[in-house]
């Protein structure tokens, strides 16, 4: 028995693995909370093109030696822009659109980052390297972090409305676009958070799924929220110390932590949960056969 608790306690006694469960429980905090706003507006899959069309601004930031929210702000928006302006000028679709750009960022990054010589395995952009952040990477993912939450903080309100009844919140003064633009702002930020953890390759899964996840389980928008939260850290933290304990890649543990967590919502949830919803259908059937059979 007490070789087992060992076992289980073993990781914690490396000072790296503390470091990892930081980075990945912020991560996993500040990509929980956008991504509520992204289930709710529908922007999964410009989600994903916003997250794949930033590497090659965060290369270039590498090379420049400037914060990777830099380069991901400029090419988050430009990859955004460059999606509307495929779609307004030809007969591309918007979905079309976002694949096109998304693909070509993304393997414009890949091959700047096969080019790039570097003594630094930049891969690690694309796959993570939460057990091997540095104390300078530490400081800029808690920095960037809190600019995300206080931004999110302050303008909670409005981001809510643009999210149920955009043009409600034009008709009171606000300015959808403006918020549009912001929300894309903070998801390139929260893009650079995350690549830490999971990488580029994956960090879309962790701005779609926690959201998704509680939207599952509750009608209230502050209650999914928190849920979002709780499901996120809870699969960071379970992905990081599993990974450790069984060598396997840790973004891979935490998304696969994640989508057993919807999973078991999808099935499970107690109002719109799949087995709920046919055992609801079940019993309407039963209840019109019955009225039937009466009349």
């Amino acid at each position: 028995m007490a070789g087992f608790v060992e076992w289980l306690l073993m990781p914690f006694q490396f000072d790296f693995m503390w470091r990892a469960l930081l980075v990945s429980t912020v991560a996993g905090i500040v990509c929980a909370i956008l991504s509520c706003w992204m289930t709710l507006i529908g922007w999964s899959l410009l989600g994903d093109a916003v997250s794949h069309a930033v590497l090659p601004g965060v290369v270039l930031s590498y090379l420049l030696g400037w914060p990777f929210a830099v380069g991901a702000l400029v090419f988050g928006a430009g990859s955004v822009a460059l999606i509307g302006t495929v779609n307004r000028t030809s007969r591309v679709k918007e979905d079309a659109a976002i694949g096109i750009v998304f693909t070509a960022m993304f393997g414009i990054g890949v091959v700047m980052i096969s080019k790039i010589p570097s003594d630094t395995d930049l891969m690690h952009i694309l796959f993570g390297n939460v057990l091997g952040v540095s104390d300078s990477e530490i400081a800029q993912i808690l920095a960037m972090g809190a600019v995300v939450l206080g931004v999110v903080l302050v303008k909670h309100r409005d981001l809510t409305l643009f999210a149920f009844d955009s043009t409600h919140a034009h008709a009171i003064g606000l300015s959808p676009r403006r918020l549009e633009m912001l929300l894309l702002g903070l998801l390139s930020v929260t893009v650079v958070i995350a690549l830490q953890a999971v990488g580029i390759i994956l960090v879309v899964a962790m701005v779609i799924i926690p959201g998704a996840t509680a939207y599952l389980l509750t009608n209230r928008f502050e209650r999914m929220l928190l849920i979002a939260v709780g499901v996120s850290v809870t699969a960071s933290v379970l992905g990081t110390y599993v990974s450790f304990q069984a060598d396997v890649a840790t973004g891979g543990a935490i998304v696969v932590a994640q989508a057993c967590a919807f999973a078991l919502a999808y099935l499970f949830a107690p109002e719109h949960g799949l087995l709920r919803r046919r055992a609801v259908r079940r019993a309407r059937q039963q209840e019109r056969e019955g009225e039937t059979v009466e009349a």
